[in-house]
């Protein structure tokens, strides 16, 4: 079946990279990825999938289908795995995070297990489903179809991620945008000084106290704030001020800890300042991720035919959050990395950009193809593994992982 799976990801190559290359040349930011969207439902469609478009309420979302058309996963003897494809670009940046890669890896995945499974004459046997995730970059399409149930019954979530490693898992923190806003009583800085309330001191007194916070956070936890609003002139004391804060947490019991200690901090603010504060989420909230090491482990495996081996994540080194967290602290999922540059240069950066369109990308692209797809078809084809996902999943949650 393996060689089967191989021979299906060789015949689709060219296209698959030409579907990369596509995301690349037109870069579509987060909520904006109709066109991605669109040519990647297309794919699957034309070779059988059952499409559902705008799922989760995302008008760039969607889902793919093959195989059964219900059922409760592993639990009623019919096996679901997705395929996950992210495919929205940074501003200004574009794939610089190669989610180009990411979209035409889980494509060519999607298309070569149904293939292949199809071909041997067993069909499938349970559910493939291939999922559009859009907005991973800002706001979190994920987040909304973790919320919107699209991943109950599914035994497994797969993808890949391109970077600067070859690592098994990926060291993925929690994280949430606040946003913090001070209201105080607008004056003239001269001739009514003792009149005002300066929402703006207050905001700036924050930030200190948040510089001392720092100081003292655990190893995965950080937060990192920018001013939105801080006044309209010179010469008017701000009646308003507000800044927005980027928190992570390297579990998301540590990220839950540090925004409340942000909104402690804001509070002893505004009574030591006379101003009132406002604190409120902006868009989902990003849970750690949870790796499955049943199923990163198979899919390390099947890489390794193809002469690419993966290690463990460096002790201490944590890369960014994604909403891959949330779908990983609901089912077994992966998040493997694969180097399509050196271990010196980093993402989101022009070069990496760069190099989510050239040869070493494509390689990885199509390895990575390969490998889910095999991994899907170890879920869906030998009960042991679905099982032993799930009881794996079960022992980290218990621990607290």
């Amino acid at each position: 079946m393996y060689a089967r799976v191989g021979k299906e990801v060789a015949a689709r190559a060219d296209r698959l990279w030409e579907v990369g290359l596509a995301l690349h040349r037109e870069p579509e930011t987060a909520y904006e990825e109709h066109g991605a969207s669109r040519l990647l439902a297309d794919e699957l469609e034309r070779e059988g999938f059952r499409v559902e478009r705008g799922v989760a309420g995302l008008p760039t979302a969607f889902t793919a289908r093959a195989g059964a058309e219900g059922g409760r996963g592993a639990a009623d003897g019919r096996p679901c795995v997705a395929l996950l494809m992210e495919y929205d670009a940074l501003p200004l940046l574009g794939h610089a995070c190669g989610h180009n890669l990411i979209a035409a890896a889980g494509l060519g995945a999607a298309l070569a297990a149904r293939a292949a499974l199809d071909g041997d004459g067993g069909g499938i046997g349970g559910t493939l489903l291939a999922v559009g995730a859009p907005a991973e970059e800002r706001g979190g399409g994920k987040v909304a179809e973790v919320e919107a149930g699209l991943f109950e019954g599914v035994d497994a979530a797969l993808m890949f991620h391109p970077g600067v490693y070859d690592w098994r898992w990926a060291p993925l923190t929690a994280s949430a945008q606040i946003r913090v806003g001070f209201h105080g009583r607008a004056a003239h800085p001269t001739g009514s000084l003792t009149e005002g309330i300066d929402a703006l001191g207050a905001l700036i007194q924050l930030f200190n106290a948040l510089g001392v916070l720092h100081k003292r956070l655990p190893s995965g936890s950080h937060v990192q704030g920018i001013v939105t609003d801080g006044g309209r002139a010179t010469n008017i004391v701000p009646e308003y001020a507000e800044g927005l804060f980027g928190l992570r947490g390297g579990t998301t019991t540590a990220l839950e800890e540090l925004v409340e200690e942000l909104r402690t901090c804001a509070r002893g603010v505004a009574l030591a300042t006379g101003t009132t504060v406002e604190v409120t989420d902006v868009g989902g909230r990003y849970e750690h991720f949870r790796d499955n090491d049943v199923l990163s482990g198979l899919f390390a495996g099947h890489l390794e035919r193809a002469g690419v081996r993966l290690s463990e994540p460096e002790a201490g080194v944590y890369l960014g959050s994604s909403d891959i967290g949330n779908v990983s602290t609901r089912v077994p999922a992966i998040h493997p990395f694969l180097a399509i540059m050196g271990s010196d240069g980093s993402d989101h950066t022009p070069e990496f950009a760069e190099a989510a369109a050239g040869p070493r990308a494509r390689r990885a692209m199509l390895v990575a193809a390969e490998a889910l797809a095999c991994t899907a078809v170890d879920v869906l084809l030998r009960a042991d593994v679905p099982e032993r996902a799930w009881d794996r999943f079960r022992e980290k949650a218990a621990a607290g992982m």
